[in-house]
């Protein structure tokens, strides 16, 4: 793979004001580069691997993951020096966290976008014996008999649970959120006939759907996924301007040079658009993104103020 470096000024401001003639530039990537993902097994960490193998070569050190849990995975690397060797790759969760509980880091202040990584669509899915076929039966359902339609989500904030308040408000419909601890519970509950309605990963209903356990309405992407053939948008389907999924992106402490947030961000998405790299992610129940850094920024910025507001509105904590 194509070997590629950089000279960097790392200098810091008094260094600069004390000494003109001091040498502050040097070649980068300079030593390892850590990527800091959540919990093993979990979904960042898996990503942040798989990326660390693929580009190690093109930048010419070893990449190593370094694994923490919950808001202290993004304290860290918020913390870091901003000099290119720490890298963070997080889910969405992590930058909608500071709406939902106080946190010693501003998603956006506090972190540097490099590219969105991957999505993966929900989909909206309603037990048998609900007698609706379609998201526009569901919406005049809920609103014919609000109260008396209930849905599960596997924690406060999750996917799910954002998906179902945000469908919710877009409807203008009173349906009665029910919590679970974890998705498999939550998924079980539907299947059982507990509760009705629920918003799940393709990947972990799609055995239900074929044998007839759940009924498939949509998925929540703003356009059709090859990760679930034939189902409609939940935009097209009734609620036009709905859209939500679940992402991975990758970004660096703030401040960290333009010049290595624009190498890296080249890197990786040069690695995320190579067809075998599309094929793993799809068989893992994502579709690679790769946008740029201005994208990712932006993207992020959206999805605070959108779903802040359903936040607000539905009063969702996380503890």
């Amino acid at each position: 793979m194509l070997l590629r470096r950089i000279v960097v000024s790392i200098c810091p401001v008094w260094l600069v004001l004390a000494s003109a003639g001091t040498a502050c530039s040097q070649e980068y990537p300079a030593k390892p580069i850590r990527i800091v993902a959540g919990s093993p097994g979990g979904g960042s960490d898996l990503v942040a691997r798989m990326i660390a193998q693929g580009i190690s070569g093109s930048l010419g050190q070893p990449l190593t993951v370094e694994n923490r849990s919950g808001i202290v995975q993004t304290e860290t690397a918020a913390r870091a020096l901003p000099d290119g060797h720490t890298l963070l790759v997080q889910s969405g969760a992590l930058w909608i966290l500071p709406l939902m509980r106080e946190t010693s880091y501003d998603s956006v202040r506090d972190l540097a976008p490099i590219t969105l990584i991957e999505r993966s669509v929900e989909v909206v899915i309603v037990h048998p014996s609900l007698p609706v076929k379609s998201v526009k039966d569901l919406i005049s359902l809920a609103r014919a008999k609000p109260g008396e339609i209930n849905y599960a989500a596997s924690g406060p904030g999750s996917t799910s649970h954002l998906a179902a308040e945000l469908f919710k408000s877009m409807a203008g419909a009173r349906i009665v959120h029910v919590p679970y601890k974890g998705s498999g519970p939550a998924l079980n509950a539907l299947i059982g006939g507990e509760i009705q309605m629920m918003v799940a990963s393709v990947p972990s209903v799609s055995p239900h759907l074929k044998s007839g356990r759940l009924r498939a309405l949509a998925i929540t992407s703003a356009e059709p996924s090859v990760l679930a053939p034939g189902l409609p948008t939940v935009a097209a389907s009734g609620l036009p301007g709905y859209a939500i999924v679940g992402v991975s992106g990758m970004s660096a402490p703030a401040k960290t040079p333009a010049a290595i947030i624009k190498l890296l961000n080249d890197v990786v998405v040069r690695f995320l658009r190579m067809p075998e790299t599309g094929e793993k992610f799809l068989s893992a129940g994502s579709e690679v993104v790769g946008n740029s850094p201005d994208e990712f920024g932006t993207y992020i910025k959206s999805e605070i103020v959108k779903l802040g507001k359903v936040i607000k509105e539905a009063g969702i904590r996380a503890d």
